[in-house]
């Protein structure tokens, strides 16, 4: 029996992209459901579901201010039953709003007239439609952080440029953690009010930092994702200049700390001369970047962990104790899967100055790309937008990773898998538990060492140290950073190599 296509287009209404993830991995999870996507029709998204298979012919009449309900069963049943849920699942806030509950206005004009105090708006629309909604923002005197990813890169120039003109900051797009006057947004954690201002270019590079930065008894003012792009030779660090201002006025912070990957030769230039007239102590990270000399204020480090201690004014210290494992027999490679694109950066950043040959779907540079084949160590950042088009980020949904874990897990030349968990609000409810389910499809006697980190903090939904505890109950070793996991990981290896 051949499978049933349903697609059913609800005109003029828009929900949040997160929510309608959400909403299609409760669809997909029915019986008889084989495949579903709730999104917003715009042609990029109109093509990944033909590509999936979940389009019955062409979306006629239907736009980008459209919602198409796409759904693949077994049989008609099971597509009417998933149409029905979908539906149901829609009309939760219309019903919420019937019944006198809060609901969020539809518009930034209408959000304002209800907030007229407000200064910052959070934009998560289709990319398509990202940044006429940012102008608006800016346009009434709103600072805007946008979500959205899949923005055209003219498009943010544009938008930054004239923004800068206005005296407001575009944070993103593809920004994906901020945390303002003590308030987290999006992917962040939930971390003390401090005296540490961070700017990243994306979000778990902040995470990381700002959940060290608590473990060692400090705290956060404010927390500015620009974008990973920002810091890009055409935006030329509009975001990121920005931000190093109004930190540097901030009389709330007191050490910065400045978060990429290398920056492009100008912006470098441009960047390391604003840091350099800062008048407080600065920590940047550019991770994978060669050293380089500012002002006697300004400590470059290499690694996430070392610019966390640096800013809570901790000197760096050794990588913590590799526990001795037992080795599965002559096994030759690490595998890092990972969720975090700046976490993988790291790794990659480690393991390259131990001299290994690394590759990585997301190099940095003197990383070799993947090519048809895997080399000794291979480090791939399973958010990118390969893994993840059409689908949530494994942030949200651990499911992404679900394949490459598997395979991962069964091949016989790898010696460690490397796995970070990042948890905080916004994130799935239990990562830990779904890796622990993977584990066990495997016996420990025929699976590689598994590695993790956990970035998060005990104030966190998840709480961290419940996380760490269901993973070394599976007898998987727990890291206490990501910099760590990546050193334990090397160590691993070299022991397999003289074994």
């Amino acid at each position: 029996m051949s499978a049933v296509v349903i697609n059913r287009a609800r005109k003029g209404l828009y929900l949040d992209s997160v929510v309608l993830m959400r909403f299609s991995r409760t669809i997909v999870a029915l019986d008889g459901v084989e495949e579903a996507a709730l999104m917003m029709a715009t042609p990029a998204n109109l093509e990944i579901m033909r590509d999936a298979g979940l389009l019955d012919g062409e979306a006629v009449g239907v736009g980008g201010g459209d919602l198409m309900i796409a759904i693949r069963a077994r049989d008609a049943d099971a597509a009417e039953n998933a149409l029905a849920m979908a539906e149901g699942l829609l009309d939760q806030p219309r019903s919420a709003a019937a019944n006198g509950a809060a609901w969020r206005p539809r518009t930034i004009r209408t959000a304002l007239e209800q907030r007229p105090g407000a200064n910052l708006a959070l934009i998560s629309v289709p990319g398509d439609f990202a940044v006429s909604e940012a102008r608006k923002a800016i346009r009434r005197g709103l600072h805007a952080m946008i979500f959205s990813d899949n923005v055209p890169l003219e498009e943010e120039v544009a938008l930054k440029r004239e923004a800068r003109d206005l005296g407001r900051l575009v944070m993103g797009p593809d920004c994906g953690t901020a945390i303002i006057n003590g308030t987290p947004i999006a992917f962040a954690n939930r971390v003390p009010k401090g005296d540490v201002g961070i700017i990243g270019a994306s979000g778990t590079g902040i995470q990381e930092v700002s959940c060290l930065i608590a473990r060692h008894g400090g705290g956060i003012s404010h927390a500015i994702g620009v974008g990973g792009r920002d810091l890009g030779e055409a935006v030329g660090g509009i975001s990121t200049l920005m931000a190093l201002d109004a930190l540097a006025n901030d009389a709330s912070t007191k050490h910065i700390v400045l978060i990429s990957k290398p920056p492009s030769p100008s912006v470098m230039e441009a960047v390391s001369a604003r840091v350099a007239a800062v008048e407080k102590p600065v920590t940047v990270c550019f991770i994978g970047a060669e050293a380089v000399t500012v002002s006697s204020d300004v400590v470059q480090t290499f690694t996430l962990k070392d610019a966390a201690m640096r800013a809570v004014g901790t000197e760096p210290d050794a990588a913590a104790v590799c526990p001795t494992v037992p080795l599965n027999g002559k096994r030759r490679k690490i595998r890092g899967l990972f969720s975090g694109g700046t976490l993988c950066a790291e790794a990659q950043a480690i393991m390259l100055g131990a001299g290994d040959d690394v590759a990585s779907n997301a190099p940095i540079p003197g990383v070799s790309p993947v090519g048809d084949g895997e080399g000794m160590i291979t480090l791939l950042d399973l958010g990118d937008d390969a893994y993840t088009r059409g689908r949530p980020h494994p942030m949200i949904d651990p499911e992404v990773r679900d394949a490459p874990i598997a395979a991962t897990f069964e091949d016989p030349e790898v010696a460690v898998v490397l796995l970070d968990l990042v948890i905080g609000l916004g994130t799935h409810a239990d990562p830990a538990g779904h890796i622990v389910r993977s584990a066990r499809q495997v016996s420990p006697d025929g699976r590689p060492i598994i590695i993790a980190s956990v970035t998060g903090t005990d104030a966190d939904p998840q709480r961290r140290s419940a996380q760490v505890a269901a993973l070394e109950g599976e007898g998987v070793i727990v890291a206490p950073t990501n910099a760590d996991a990546a050193v334990w990981a090397l160590e691993i290896l070299a022991r397999n190599r003289t074994a």
